[in-house]
């Protein structure tokens, strides 16, 4: 089980997206199944796909982080968010992080934050694109590593903090 998280843009119409690679007959593939089965209100999963009819391989489940509040979040979910995932996840079969073999053996699971206040589809899908394309990529190469996430501990921050958006580490002192 191969796991991924990348944000991509800024502002409303940033993405946010984690992916959950594994599988079909593993532990993926049955949460892959079980979500698809489950739907809850708001929170409706299916099968991403690059146009009628034609499901991205492999084949990937889109799980909104967001209950959809208006109609036009609605469509920007189901529309050009959905078709980001779906591009990045091809992008990534095109450029090999993805090998064709797997996309006959594996699933995706990709939970997708879409901000309800989100107002241009050329951005939710270029954002959302990129972002599950590097999602993968970071997932299959093990990014962040041990360092790296050693690095970042000292200032942790992320878009969703108030103010500056930086929180300084503080060592305890036993």
């Amino acid at each position: 089980m191969l796991i991924g998280e990348s944000a991509h843009g800024d502002g409303l119409n940033a993405a946010h997206v984690n992916t959950v690679l594994g599988p079909r007959n593993g532990p993926v593939a049955t949460a892959w199944a079980t979500a698809l089965a489950t739907p809850t209100p708001g929170h409706v999963p299916f099968v991403t796909v690059l146009e009628p009819s034609v499901a991205v391989k492999p084949f990937t489940l889109f799980v909104t982080k967001a209950t959809p509040e208006s109609d036009d979040h609605q469509k920007l979910t189901w529309g050009p968010a959905q078709a980001g995932v779906a591009a990045g996840v091809a992008d990534a079969v095109a450029e090999n992080i993805i090998s064709a073999e797997q996309c006959d053996t594996h699933v995706i699971i990709a939970s997708v934050w879409v901000n309800p206040q989100a107002d241009s589809p050329d951005s939710v899908y270029r954002n959302n694109r990129a972002a599950t394309l590097t999602a993968l990529r970071n997932s299959v190469s093990g990014f962040p590593d041990l360092d790296r996430m050693h690095q970042s501990r000292g200032h942790v921050r992320n878009g969703a903090l108030p103010g500056a958006g930086l929180i300084t580490l503080r060592r305890q002192q036993n």
